[in-house]
């Protein structure tokens, strides 16, 4: 199971990074974070972006609360949800199981 972590008005979880996927999706568990694949390279911050504009679709909230907190050059990165409750985050948890 995913852990989300609630500090003052936002949410953060770890996800772990598929970048150049033949099949962008959002999903699954790796090593404790949620599985994220993007069709983006890892180059120049683009696989991150796509990381973050997955996320806010997801949960149907603007491309500037979501964030890359930690992690901006490894697979595994720490996201931070702003303005949002644990409960709003239940699509990201049960794409975690």
């Amino acid at each position: 199971m995913i852990q989300i972590e609630a500090k003052a008005n936002d949410c953060l979880f770890q996800v772990h990074v598929t970048p150049k996927s033949k099949r962008p999706s959002i999903g699954g568990l790796h090593d404790g974070a949620l599985r994220v694949s993007v069709a983006e390279p890892a180059d120049k911050g683009k696989a991150n972006k796509a990381v973050t504009q997955a996320i806010a679709s997801l949960l149907k909230v603007a491309k500037s609360r979501v964030e890359v907190l930690r992690g901006e050059t490894s697979r595994r990165k720490t996201i931070r949800v702003r303005d949002v409750t644990i409960e709003e985050l239940k699509p990201i948890a049960d794409l975690a199981l």
